[in-house]
């Protein structure tokens, strides 16, 4: 059974009121999140502009000329109570691969020209992830991290970044890592990046400040939307959605790489139920069952 307790409210200014449902990560959180901004997307309440699910919260934006928010505050706490029943902890998603080069040769050049930012000299971050974890090779690190579903919980910083927790079981299972001390000012786009336990594919170039451990073969982010799974969006994720990080060789990235140039690319999905229920009964038992049938 999953017990909440009472959702904290916050007006935010004129326009907006906050939702936190719990400080602390946990995936209950989180799924309850997004089955109320769903439920109030579905519902096309009048005055409602906007709804950003976040980690383990979420913002609604509102015309107070058409609504009071005083009413859409009693309409929300409504709505927070309906959700607070794990059976309605269900959210229809879809299980993504993401083929990945860890290691690679671009991340490790541009880790080590800004290795001064995250306060360790001559050293790439993945040298810097393997060291803080206590790993003894590249493969441990490599396993550790492309081992779990990993649930994407918000989107968001830039278009197109998906923040995605590791259904590891445990935090003593999961790689945790600093932020740099100061972000790095660029980042190569598709580039595999951790920060605390979270790990996000940059959608862009841009500047980061997550530690570089390998490059994403595919997209996550297309304002072209020439494969398949951008053409009702530019963005490749929703939250709510699972991402299998795959470990790839040099020459099956580069193969993966001339399919995507090329536009016959096809993304490995799979739509999937996830229940917060059945991951808090099973934990990891659960998640290795949707991967075995994710595989077949």
């Amino acid at each position: 059974m999953i017990f909440f307790s009472e959702t904290k409210f916050d007006f935010c200014g004129d326009e907006y009121i906050f939702g936190e449902i719990s400080r602390e990560m946990k995936i209950e959180s989180t799924l309850k999140a997004l089955s109320i901004t769903k439920e109030l997307s579905k519902r096309n309440i009048p005055g409602i502009i906007e709804i950003y699910p976040n980690n383990t919260s979420y913002l609604v934006r509102y015309d107070p000329n058409i609504i009071s928010p005083h009413h859409l505050l009693d309409y929300l706490r409504d709505v927070d109570r309906m959700k607070n029943e794990e059976e309605s902890l269900i959210v229809d998603s879809k299980i993504i691969e993401i083929p990945v080069l860890y290691d690679d040769e671009e991340t490790r050049k541009i880790s080590l020209q800004y290795c001064h930012h995250h306060g360790e000299s001559e050293e790439s971050n993945f040298d810097f992830v393997m060291k803080l974890g206590g790993f003894k090779s590249v493969e441990e690190v490599i396993k550790r991290h492309s081992d779990p579903l990993y649930l994407v919980t918000a989107i968001g910083f830039k278009p197109g970044t998906a923040w995605c927790f590791p259904l590891s079981g445990s935090k003593s299972d999961m790689i945790e890592v600093p932020k740099y001390k100061s972000p790095r000012p660029f980042t190569p786009e598709r580039a595999v990046g951790l920060g605390g336990v979270f790990t996000v594919v940059y959608p862009s170039e841009s500047p980061g400040s997550y530690q570089l451990i390998g490059r994403s073969a595919v997209p996550v982010y297309d304002v072209y939307q020439r494969l398949a799974p951008f053409n009702e969006s530019f963005v490749l994720a929703r939250p709510g959605d699972l991402w299998k990080y795959r470990p790839v060789s040099k020459a099956e990235y580069r193969n993966i790489r001339e399919e995507v140039i090329n536009g016959t690319y096809e993304y490995k999905i799979k739509p999937v139920s996830f229940s917060a229920a059945k991951y808090n009964e099973m934990g990891t038992a659960y998640t290795d069952q949707l991967k075995e049938e994710f595989n077949r």
